[in-house]
C-alpha cells in the first residue's frame, strides 16, 4: 500500500505503523522538512528522488512531493470500537458508501468529532485504500475502522451494548426535535440509495436535517458532519 500527500504521510508516520520507506523530493523545505524530521525520529528510511519518480508511483499525480510505502491498513474488530463506553459511545455506520471520496471524508469527520470508530460492511462498500487515506487527510491512521458482515449485523451487536441507532434520511424527523442521549450509532446511507429499508426498520430513530434551498439532499459526509456535531453539542451543553 502506498500513501501520498503531505498530511496523509505525516499522520501515517505519527501513527507508528511500520513503513518500508518514503520517497521524497530533493531539498525538502516547509512541511516536507517536518515530514523528513518525523521520519528520522521514527527510524523510517527516506530516499530523495526526482519528481519523475514520484509521478511514476503516484495514483493521481497529487503526491505533493512525498510518497510512503508500507503500513498496510489494519481493520479493527467492532468489539474494539465498542470498548468499555457506557453512555458516551459514538459509532458511525456506513450503509452502502461506495465512493472513496465520501468514505475518506466520513472517516475524517469521525476522527474530528472524536468518534470511537467507523463500521463498513464487507460488501457493497468502498474499502480503505491509499486514496481513502489521502482524502481523509490522514485521519484513517487514527480512527478505528471495522468491517462487519453487514450493517444490520453491526446494529444488532451495538444494540446489545446499549447503543441507540439513528438513521440519517431525508424524510425523517428533524434531528433538532429528536431526543439524543446515551451511546449513539449514526447510520449514513449510500450516495444514491440512502439507508436501506431493513436498516431503517432496525434503527431506533430516522432523523433528517432541515433543508431550505432548492437541492433536496446533502452530500453524505456533509450530512454526517452536521449530525455528528449535533450529538457532540448535546453532550457538551
Amino acid at each position: 500500500m502506498i500513501t501520498e500527500g503531505r498530511n496523509a504521510v505525516l499522520e501515517l508516520i505519527k501513527s507508528g505503523k511500520d513503513l518500508d520507506k518514503i520517497y521524497m523530493e530533493k531539498n525538502p523545505t516547509g512541511s516536507l522538512g517536518r515530514i523528513f524530521a518525523e521520519a528520522r525520529r521514527a527510524g523510517v528510511r527516506v530516499q530523495f528522488v526526482d519528481k519523475a519518480v514520484l509521478d511514476k508511483y503516484s495514483e493521481d499525480g497529487r503526491h505533493q512531493g512525498v510518497i510512503a510505502f508500507g503500513g498496510n491498513f489494519e481493520y479493527a474488530d467492532i468489539y474494539d470500537i465498542i470498548g468499555d463506553k457506557k453512555d458516551s459511545g459514538l459509532v458511525i455506520l456506513c450503509d452502502g458508501i461506495e465512493d472513496v471520496h465520501n468514505l475518506g471524508s466520513i472517516i475524517r469527520v469521525a476522527e474530528c468529532v472524536g468518534a470511537d470508530g467507523v463500521v463498513i460492511p464487507s460488501g457493497r462498500s468502498a474499502s480503505v485504500t491509499e486514496a481513502v487515506v489521502r482524502i481523509s487527510a490522514g485521519a484513517a491512521n487514527h480512527v478505528k475502522v471495522a468491517r462487519c458482515a453487514s450493517v444490520n449485523k453491526a446494529i444488532e451487536i451495538l444494540k446489545k451494548y446499549g447503543y441507540w441507532v439513528y438513521a440519517l434520511e431525508a424524510d425523517g424527523q428533524s434531528i433538532y426535535d429528536t431526543e439524543i442521549s446515551g451511546s449513539v450509532a449514526l447510520v449514513i446511507g449510500g450516495e444514491d440509495s440512502g439507508v436501506r429499508r431493513l436498516t431503517r426498520e432496525m434503527s431506533d430513530f430516522v432523523v433528517s436535517l432541515p433543508l431550505y434551498g432548492q437541492v433536496n439532499s446533502l452530500n453524505a459526509s456533509v450530512a454526517l458532519g452536521v449530525a455528528a456535531y449535533e450529538v457532540v453539542r448535546r453532550r457538551n451543553v
